[in-house]
């Protein structure tokens, strides 16, 4: 059973004007995200649900095929779950699989995504989503002072002796079709973490993210990836 990738990709953004197709690397963002879900073993098709023409040529141009995302589900308040359930109702098929891929994250390694859609194929879990360990000391400002959230502030643990908590990337959400349809929502039923390296694990939300991004393309593209491979057109 091959999995069906979907990326939403708006053309609005506050932040980053035009974010989703702008370089990294040299390669667009949607672009980007395109080439590792057709570098994935088992993701049969691509698709890019969008309201915007640049981002809908880039795509194309990556090898996706594109979805026409109606001008209410592509405001900032639309969540990418209801530009999700759109694609499932306009796509050929129905993909026991959804692969929910954002642009946004430059370095997504297909391996990753490979390992998630095994987890879910095999009923390990219903939903695997991408997450990076995290033994960061986070506080709160609580009647004119700070207050400890994850940890006992009277108590300084060495990193080794902490548990790691994961911090959600953003990256991709692999889930069970029949689920998220049920749902509604990204997570449901057996939530699985899909651990990615914390190196590629960025999100660009700023300009500055855009920078750092394209300081570490060089780096992060030189690793092995899986080989791409054809994908199912419509």
């Amino acid at each position: 059973m091959l999995a069906t990738a979907v990326i939403p990709a708006r053309g609005g953004s506050r932040g980053v004007p035009g974010k989703n197709v702008a370089p990294v690397g040299g390669i667009p963002l949607i672009a980007r995200a395109i080439a590792s879900a057709r570098a994935a073993r088992g993701i049969g098709a691509v698709y890019v649900s969008t309201d915007d023409p640049q981002i809908a040529a880039a795509a194309r141009a990556a090898g996706a095929n594109v979805i026409d995302r109606p001008a209410e589900l592509a405001t900032d308040t639309a969540s990418s779950e209801a530009a999700l359930l759109h694609a499932l109702e306009v796509m050929p098929g129905d993909p026991g699989i959804l692969v929910f891929i954002q642009a946004t994250s430059p370095f997504i390694d297909p391996a990753d995504l490979e390992s998630a859609i095994d987890r879910v194929r095999s009923g390990e879990s219903d939903v695997v989503f991408a997450a990076t360990p995290t033994h960061v000391f986070l506080w709160r400002e609580r009647d004119g002072g700070a207050e400890a959230v994850n940890h006992d502030g009277s108590r300084r643990l060495r990193r080794q002796d902490s548990e790691p908590q994961y911090q959600e990337t953003g990256a991709f959400y692999v889930m069970r079709t029949a689920g998220f349809r049920e749902a509604g929502f990204r997570f449901f039923g057996r939530v699985g973490i899909g651990v990615v390296a914390e190196l590629g694990a960025m999100e660009i939300d700023t300009p500055h993210d855009l920078q750092l991004a394209e300081s570490l393309a060089g780096i992060i593209d030189a690793r092995p990836t899986t080989a791409p491979h054809n994908k199912e057109k419509p």
